[in-house]
Parts: structure tokens; C-alpha cells; sequence
């Protein structure tokens, strides 16, 4: 298994897990309108300084793909000025349990490492739980919790 960074050339890939992504949510989430949605600027994730754009290959088959993006601090009185917010991260049905999430993440704490950062945050839907799963075995914790109600 190979994790590299991202390319202009997966794009067409890419895309394809972006729609993966949406279609695992949807039924986490009733606030995503019912047509077709776009999630991320691709091109900017590839070329941007302030983001770490993996994909994982397998046999030479884009596998999945995850990214670490550099935050500010929401708050001024946090311990860190800044941190990594890893998002997009997908793995295609085929290759889940074969440990390609947990590559990217590692690769990702490392890059984040070699920023100065000291944190990683993420966001994953309450009741996702295999995401969540695979997060704890990464070494994240729940940290808090976001609620909702819909006022008709």
C-alpha cells in the first residue's frame, strides 16, 4: 500500500469518493438538501500550502484519500493558536478493514507534526458509528458534542 499526495490527475477519482462521502451521510444527517451537493474545492486541497492532500493506492487503485487543513483557533483562550482539521476521509467498500484509514491518519499526524501543531480535531456524525470506531483506534477522543432541533 502506497500513500502519497494528491494530484491533479486523481481528481476524476476523487470526485467519485466525494459523492461516497455524501451518500454515507445522508442518512446521518436531514439538514443536506435533497439534490446533488459538492463538498470540497479539489484542486485547492492539491495545491494549497496549508493542506495535506493524501490518497492510498492499492495495486495501483486509488483506495481512499483524507486530508489535514491548517485552522486558527476558534477561541482565544485555547491552549493552541492553531490546528489540523482532517476531513474528507474516505475509504472505498472494498478496502475497509485493511488498515488504509489508520495509514492516512498517521501520515497525517506526521505532517501535522512537522507544522508545529499540536492538535487534530475532526467532526463525525453522532450515530456513524464504524467512523468512530476507527477513530478511537486512531487515538481521538470525543471531545463535545453539537446538538439540533428543527423549529418548524
Amino acid at each position: 500500500m502506497l500513500i502519497r499526495q494528491a494530484t491533479l490527475n486523481d481528481i476524476p477519482t476523487l470526485l467519485q469518493f466525494e459523492q461516497g462521502v455524501i451518500s454515507a451521510e445522508r442518512p446521518f444527517d436531514s439538514t443536506l438538501i435533497d439534490s446533488a451537493i459538492k463538498y470540497y474545492d479539489l484542486e485547492e486541497f492539491i495545491t494549497s500550502p496549508d493542506i495535506e492532500f493524501l490518497v492510498a493506492e492499492v495495486d495501483d487503485i486509488l483506495a481512499g484519500c483524507g486530508y489535514a487543513r491548517i485552522m486558527e483557533s476558534p477561541k482565544p483562550y485555547f491552549k493552541y493558536a492553531t490546528y489540523a482539521y482532517l476531513g474528507f476521509m474516505y475509504v472505498l467498500p472494498q478496502y475497509r478493514g485493511r488498515g488504509v484509514n489508520q495509514l492516512i491518519v498517521e501520515a497525517l499526524k506526521q505532517w501535522s507534526r512537522k507544522q508545529g501543531l499540536t492538535e487534530i480535531r475532526l467532526q463525525v456524525y453522532n450515530d456513524n458509528e464504524p467512523a468512530i470506531k476507527a477513530y478511537e483506534k486512531a487515538g481521538f477522543v470525543k471531545h463535545m458534542v453539537e446538538m439540533r432541533v428543527d423549529i418548524d
